[in-house]
């Protein structure tokens, strides 16, 4: 089995720690195929910029996809997940999609920790267009941009237990989702140090995609998620021309 792992942010680390994270996940024999934004925002931190994150996310996936079984969108605002999910003929998996799906099967209320308050808005209207915002507990916010950064982050560590702990006491969470492509593998490298569940979206999305992919379910042949068609595209890159002309497999 081949998972595609699309990192539209244009930072290496960030897929580095995807892959790392993703590696601890998988089942023996699966296969990742990582690639990262080669246009846009270094990281994606605003509205503006997950904007045009959505196109190289698009342009991402026609490009890699092929030969592939199942695809995850591996930016924590599941940037062009349902363009992705329409164009391409193999499951697409959004990491905090399948984060908050995941926590929903294993407890009650979720508590979600975010990287700086700027973003907790965009993160909560993720969560409401899958309908799930009843389903959380409580929000936090930590302001620190150490996860994207190489190496270890001992400090951060002790910060997100502890704000893990307050979703858990104040809060009720019976489960808690870390937001960021770059939180892959800590949820497991924490857990130990936290009563609940604790989560992050590269876990979660890569061992959905492979449930997905194992299950084989059709692809939608009619309604929002069917193929597009064939459709003009003017100016785009040759990758998507090609999946608009072809019908997905």
């Amino acid at each position: 089995m081949r998972i595609l792992l699309i990192n539209a942010n244009n930072s290496q680390v960030v897929t580095d720690k995807v892959v790392a994270g993703a590696r601890g996940a998988i089942s023996p024999g699966t296969e990742l195929i990582a690639v990262t934004g080669t246009f846009g925002p270094r990281v994606i931190g605003t509205r503006s910029e997950n904007a045009m994150a959505a196109h190289s996310t698009m342009h991402l996936a026609a490009k890699h996809a092929p030969g592939c079984d199942a695809a995850v969108i591996a930016v924590s605002y599941d940037t062009g997940l349902g363009g992705a999910r329409e164009m391409l003929g193999i499951p697409v998996v959004g990491m905090t999609e399948a984060a908050l799906l995941t926590a929903c099967m294993l407890g009650g209320r979720i508590g979600i920790i975010t990287f700086g308050h700027r973003v907790q808005p965009m993160y909560r209207e993720l969560v409401e267009s899958y309908g799930l915002i009843s389903r959380v507990a409580g929000w936090r916010s930590i302001e620190s941009s150490a996860p994207y950064q190489p190496g270890a982050h001992d400090e951060l560590d002790r910060e997100i237990v502890a704000t893990a702990l307050s979703l858990i006491e104040k809060d009720g969470a019976e489960t808690v989702v870390l937001t960021g492509a770059v939180m892959a593998s800590v949820s497991s490298r924490l857990q130990p140090q936290v009563p609940v569940p604790l989560l992050d979206g590269i876990s979660a999305g890569v061992r959905q995609a492979e449930l997905l992919a194992r299950a084989r379910y059709p692809k939608p042949a009619t309604g929002s998620y069917a193929p597009p068609g064939p459709r003009e595209l003017i100016g785009a890159d040759p990758a998507l021309v090609e999946a608009f002309k072809t019908p997905p497999r």
